[in-house]
């Protein structure tokens, strides 16, 4: 096994529970580099600090996944960890059939993501260290699961830092065009294959009950719609009309299928689109909702993207704010890690005041809790989703009381 030596003070943040070691807070290595291989950590005195897997060719070099030793190229040991992680899904969302099996450094196992649709499991190998154990995490997988079919969503950038190639491969039985998933007693089709992600966003699943109280009878914006999961929730929960936003006409077709499948698309229509540019047309329309949701792919994919990605957020923001009407909400996510939730914040506060709009918060969330959240690893932590309230501006009431005085005057 390969032995790491840090340099000095290296280990204060992993022995707090961090399990990412960078490449320059190593002093030696035991044996030549090899991408994946298990390796165990030491401090500057030599004394254990864990034990993980090595890619010297990443400037997270070392991922740990245990204190004690662990055999890694083992099929127990990942069996042993997707019994866990299974055994927790199933006490925290007892029946449930689609969901977040593993994820990644909360699950304790850096690099991998599993979901689960059904009968399907599709994962993502994201670091060298995963993928080079591709065919231990299938065995373990099948064992702990027995599923029909088990697809590599490994067409994510990402990889590329790892050294890794984009691929999509099925690794065990057949996967069919598209599979079913439940959530909150509707339907969805999910595309395994060419779907974003591993096929379907499970995050937010109870983020959309978020609009059950607010729907009834309202005109309702799904910006960004992808296959439609807010807009049909909305319809669901008695919008009077959905209008859903997507730039993908194939995303579209899912959401429109989507629609009809949960007998809501009489009160649906889909638009192709650049949202950016619609809310400005919506806007010039004289077009006003009653909700919006604002859900868009991740703006910013590292720190260096982060000040152009504000520019966006603040755009469709400002915008959507604009299209409320008084007493409306809008319903704003950021799936970007890099986007604080302070900075997020912010910008919605900055949006609220170049859309002269008065807007109150009513809530803050995060993502389900199939994707736990290590306190020791805030990167484990991306999903904001804020529920505003826009109230008519004083300036409009004042307005509107004396236009309604002089109203009474004149009679």
């Amino acid at each position: 096994m390969q032995i790491i030596t840090l340099k000095k003070h290296e280990d204060r943040r992993v022995r707090n529970g961090h399990p990412w070691i960078f490449s320059n807070e190593i002093a030696s290595m035991s044996l030549p580099p090899v991408a994946g291989m298990a390796c165990h950590v030491l401090d500057a005195h030599g004394k254990s600090v864990g034990f993980g897997y090595l890619n010297h060719q990443s400037l997270i070099a070392v991922r740990l996944l245990s204190i004690t030793p662990v055999d890694l190229d083992s099929v127990d040991f990942f069996a042993e960890r997707l019994q866990a992680a299974r055994d927790e899904r199933r006490r925290r969302f007892p029946g449930l059939a689609s969901y977040r099996l593993v994820y990644g450094e909360s699950d304790r196992l850096p690099g991998l993501v599993v979901d689960v649709y059904g009968s399907y499991v599709s994962l993502q190998l994201l670091t060298a260290g995963m993928d080079c154990r591709r065919d231990l995490i299938v065995s373990a997988i099948r064992r702990v699961m027995s599923p029909l079919g088990i697809i590599a969503r490994n067409d994510v950038s990402v990889r590329k830092m790892e050294g890794l190639s984009e691929e999509v491969t099925v690794l065990f039985g057949t996967i069919p065009e598209t599979v079913l998933m439940e959530e909150n007693g509707l339907c969805f089709e999910i595309d395994l294959v060419n779907g974003q992600k591993t096929g379907g966003f499970l995050d937010q699943k109870d983020n959309h009950r978020l609009l059950e109280p607010l729907c009834q009878g309202a005109d309702v914006l799904d910006c960004f719609c992808y296959s439609g999961s807010w807009g049909v929730h909305a319809a669901a929960y008695g919008a009077a009309h959905v209008v859903c936003l997507d730039i993908s006409e194939r995303a579209l077709g899912h959401a429109e299928r989507n629609a009809e499948r949960n007998s809501v698309a009489d009160r649906m229509s889909f638009e192709a689109c650049d949202a950016f540019e619609r809310l400005r047309t919506l806007e010039s329309e004289g077009k006003r909702f009653d909700v919006i949701v604002m859900d868009p792919p991740a703006f910013v994919k590292n720190k260096r993207q982060l000040a152009e990605a504000l520019k966006g957020y603040l755009t469709i923001n400002r915008r959507a704010m604009a299209l409320l009407k008084p007493g409306g909400y809008l319903i704003s996510c950021s799936c970007s890690y890099h986007m604080g939730r302070e900075a997020f914040r912010d910008m919605l506060t900055q949006a609220a005041r170049l859309a002269k709009r008065e807007v109150c918060l009513e809530g803050s969330y995060g993502q389900a809790a199939d994707h736990p959240v290590l306190l020791s690893f805030p990167e484990s932590d991306y999903l904001k989703c804020v529920v505003m309230r826009a109230r008519e501006a004083e300036g409009s009431i004042r307005r509107a009381m004396r236009r309604l005085a002089w109203r009474m005057r004149t009679g």
